[in-house]
Formats: C-alpha cells, structure tokens, sequence
C-alpha cells in the first residue's frame, strides 16, 4: 500500500490558491476550478498527499460551479466532518492522510446514484489520466474508470 500523507516538501509546492484551499480551508471561486469541465478518463488525487479520492465515472455536471462527484473512489481516503461557519450546517470533506480541505458533501446528488453530491475544489485535486495511471501506482483503480466515447 502506498504511504499518503502530507509532507513539508508536498506543501512547499503548493500554488497559493492550492495552499489557501487545502490548508486553510479556501473556496475557490464557482466556475473557475481548471478541473471543473475535465471529461477525460482518470482518477482525481489529493494534490498534497496523492491518495485517490475520486474516479472520472462518478463526476457529473451539477451547475454548482465546482466539479461533483456522487462518490469517493476509496471512501477510507475520505473524511466527513460537521462544518458550522458560515452561519449554516454542512458536512465538510477532507483527504484522509493528506488532512487536505476538499469541499464539502450535500444531499441533492443524482437519486439513481445514490442522491450525494461531493463539491470539490479543483485547487485540491490532481488529475491522473486513465492512460498515466499504471505507471503513477494507481493501476488497481483502472476497472473504476470508464471508457469515454
């Protein structure tokens, strides 16, 4: 098994906006994550740790403004925590090893899909092409991603 975690190196190579998201728990703006309108095949990451958190097949198109996804990839890799700020209750979504903010999950998802919506910042992420994948050490997840017409 792979060690996810988060290290000083890991952070140091951080964007700001990476870093204001991930450590600090930051929203990026609706509509200006570079993964939100990602339609290729693959796997998202935890930026700072690597650990896989989401698959290509489970992202869909919610108009939130941020990419969404009905389920983790690996729900170990996943951490839900009650989130208070803002003046409202939400359930906030953490990487698990990495202890990176990810965004946070709601009820409204697809219901044929099991009714979550996981809104996650693109500034946490990282992408793994389907066709990258083997050779970064996520080929156990291949049979999660789909073939894309």
């Amino acid at each position: 098994m792979a060690d996810y975690r988060k290290t000083v190196e890991a952070i140091g190579k951080l964007t700001p906006e990476q870093y204001r998201v991930t450590q600090q728990s930051g929203t990026e703006r609706p509509g200006t994550g570079a993964l939100l309108g990602n339609k290729e095949p693959g796997i998202y990451v935890d930026v700072v740790s690597g650990e896989p958190l989401f698959a290509s097949a489970d992202k869909y198109e919610s108009g939130c403004g941020w990419p969404s996804f009905t389920k983790p990839i690996e729900p170990a890799n996943v951490a839900e925590l009650r989130d208070a700020s803002l003046g409202m209750v939400r359930t906030e979504v953490r990487s698990a090893h990495g202890d990176s903010h990810l965004g946070h999950v709601f009820d409204d998802g697809p219901r044929d899909r099991g009714g979550l919506r996981y809104c996650i910042n693109s500034a946490s992420l990282r992408f793994v092409h389907r066709d990258d994948m083997q050779a970064q050490g996520y080929g156990d997840y291949l049979p999660q991603v789909e073939e894309v017409a």
